[in-house]
């Protein structure tokens, strides 16, 4: 059985507004107040609950996924052109 992560990385692609209060309140409580903001989130039954709730909104994924890579080069120009 795999074991799962100690915790998720939750972003929020798409803004709350236009949703319900519970839905809103929902992302505040994960700690999401903009749009693009990123949040460390512990697995458990009650955020993966919360995250079940908004799932429109969120992208979500373990948070030692992307740490063991080097740094990124994504979206930087040459330095020599």
């Amino acid at each position: 059985m795999a074991e799962t992560p100690a915790s998720l990385r939750i972003t929020l692609v798409r803004s709350p507004i236009g949703n319900t209060e519970r839905q809103k309140a929902t992302a505040r409580a994960l700690g999401l107040r903009r749009l693009n903001q990123v949040v460390d989130q512990p697995d458990n039954p009650a955020v993966r609950g919360m995250i079940f709730r908004i799932q429109h909104l969120l992208r979500v994924e373990s948070a030692t996924e992307g740490r063991d890579q080097g740094p990124s080069t994504k979206g930087k120009r040459d330095e020599h052109a």
